[in-house]
């Protein structure tokens, strides 16, 4: 196993596509990936920038699931987070929907707001506004040609993880990360104390990046399953789907 300065370790063994799986999500700084090897244990973390450098550092991973809107509809909202509101439930607040693609090229918020209400009769939140940058960077590069990609909710990976229970606790507490990364301890993805430059990142974005990992693992393998299914089909052809 090889490592790097930038605290991704590389399987050493070249040639396999399918050597690694990567998860990723977005943080302060970035974006952070957790790494799982091809029997799914961990195989590193780090961070980057941008997605597409973060994508150029892991030509050999299989699939990278990327917690963040891949497709975008021409009007409506998705269904992708209805489903996953229904498998979240309480827990509506763990879910933001997800307008056409014209409200996110808006300029600024206040005129995103507008479009929204125009397209589809509701209001834009800013926390939603908030990741318009980094929802644009990933969709740019999966429309890029770069079909790796996969879109993840990391609650809905740990409600599977979970039998199928969302985990009660907020992923900011002290319970709700201890028993996050217990459930992923126990399908094998035990995370170590020192990540590295990855251990500078909040702890939850590193815990939904271990999700989002264990849910590419099951997309590498052709056992995850997807909201809706089968997914909706993007104006660029593309699907729209929450796979877990």
């Amino acid at each position: 196993m090889g490592s790097r300065r930038d605290g991704f370790h590389t399987p050493s063994a070249p040639g396999r596509a399918a050597s690694c799986v990567v998860g990723v999500d977005a943080c302060p700084t970035g974006w952070v990936a957790v790494v799982l090897d091809q029997e799914g244990r961990f195989a590193g973390a780090g961070t980057a920038g941008g997605l597409s450098e973060l994508l150029g550092r892991m030509p050999r991973a299989a699939v990278v699931a990327v917690d963040m809107p891949l497709g975008l509809p021409e009007s409506g909202w998705r269904s992708a987070e209805a489903l996953a509101v229904e498998k979240l439930a309480p827990h509506r607040s763990r879910v933001f929907s997800v307008p056409p693609r014209e409200v996110w090229e808006a300029a600024d918020y206040a005129a995103a707001n507008r479009c929204c209400r125009r397209l589809t009769g509701q209001g834009m939140s800013r926390q939603s506004w908030a990741l318009a940058a980094k929802l644009r960077e990933a969709n740019a590069c999966r429309e890029g040609g770069d079909h790796r990609l996969y879109e993840v909710h990391p609650e809905v990976s740990f409600a599977a993880v979970n039998e199928g229970r969302p985990v009660a606790w907020s992923k900011k507490s002290w319970n709700g990360q201890a028993v996050r990364r217990r459930l992923l301890a126990d399908r094998g993805v035990v995370l170590p104390d020192d990540l590295g430059p990855a251990g500078r990142v909040p702890p939850d974005d590193v815990l939904d990046a271990a999700a989002a990992a264990w849910s590419a693992r099951r997309i590498a393998l052709r056992t995850a399953r997807s909201l809706p299914d089968p997914p909706e089909v993007a104006d660029t052809g593309l699907p729209i789907a929450i796979w877990y």
